[in-house]
């Protein structure tokens, strides 16, 4: 364990330590490199706070109106037949569109209903198996002025729908309630 360790806390140093030698062997400028992509790490950064700013209003609105109550409430039933927790239908949700907001909703699950509970597992397994479709879409087609990502919505809400059936089977089948 302390060889993983050990490593882990070296690696990343001795990997910029690595670049920069190999930089200065090759005779490549690597200050002014490494400053004209921060310059450009800035830019980036700048022109993508529009897309950002414009998701999380979006979100703030959709919980701050009901309507994630609403729709938890009217799907509710259904999702009682077959035995799907509805407090689990918001971070399925809010997963693929924010990060940050469904690890807040995760957050909330495991402290109501506890780590080790059917829901608390659930909510973890589905916070790592499922991934922020439209934000990597935003930020990665944003950035190089990609305006149609239709197809790439489209496999990626699938990934992620899948990924939230597959964990919902899972953790029924290893964690029965």
């Amino acid at each position: 364990m302390e060889i993983v360790s050990a490593i882990s806390l070296w690696f990343i140093p001795v990997l910029i330590a690595f670049i920069l030698m190999y930089g200065t062997y090759k005779k490549v400028p690597t200050y002014e490199s490494f400053t004209e992509g921060g310059k450009e790490g800035i830019k980036l950064a700048v022109s993508l706070m529009p897309f950002l700013v414009g998701m999380m209003v979006a979100i703030a609105v959709f919980r701050a109106s009901g309507a994630l109550d609403v729709l938890v409430n009217w799907i509710r039933p259904s999702l009682e037949i077959v035995g799907i927790p509805a407090e689990i239908v918001p971070l399925a949700l809010i997963r693929p569109i924010s990060g940050t907001a469904a690890l807040g909703i995760t957050s909330d699950l495991i402290s109501v209903h506890g780590p080790d509970s059917f829901i608390g597992t659930l909510a973890s397994t589905l916070q790592g198996s499922t991934d922020t479709t439209f934000y990597v879409l935003t930020v990665y087609f944003g950035a190089v002025g990609i305006k149609k990502m239709g197809d790439a919505l489209k496999v990626g809400l699938l990934a992620d729908a899948v990924a939230i059936v597959t964990a919902i089977i899972v953790v029924t089948l290893m964690f029965p309630k």
